[in-house]
């Protein structure tokens, strides 16, 4: 990657549920967004090719209204490493996130200026 690089895409929202059956019935049945999938403790959507995740709050911190931003790039180390080049702090390691068969989903979170989660995502053909 170059100087060139910019994120400019999308792939994956975060949106924290308080009660998974609840939240999914509202998404899935109340506002018609198409349901995608469903996993231990997390539910799937389509937003127009953006995938939604609805799913409890991992830590108390994240225990909040808002959305964590998971941007596509075609490449996950290269991205990791071009940004770590320009003052990125990362939370994590990139890392497979889950197997989904024809393709593995790995990620790496950081934060913004003003302490909001971001995600970097790569769907990695097998």
């Amino acid at each position: 990657m170059s100087d060139e690089f910019g994120l400019t895409t999308l792939g994956q929202i975060s949106m924290n549920a308080k009660d998974l059956e609840r939240a999914t019935a509202f998404y899935r049945d109340t506002l018609r967004v198409p349901f995608l999938f469903a996993a231990p403790s997390l539910s799937f959507f389509d937003l127009g090719g953006v995938r939604m995740m609805l799913s409890p709050a991992e830590k108390p911190e994240f225990d909040h209204p808002g959305s964590v931003l998971y941007f596509r790039v075609p490449d996950l180390r290269e991205a990791y490493t071009t940004l770590g080049s320009r003052g990125v702090t990362f939370e994590d390691e990139p890392h497979m996130i889950a197997d989904m068969g024809s393709y593995e989903l790995w990620m790496v979170f950081f934060r913004d200026s003003e302490a909001n989660l971001l995600a970097l995502m790569s769907e990695v053909a097998k």
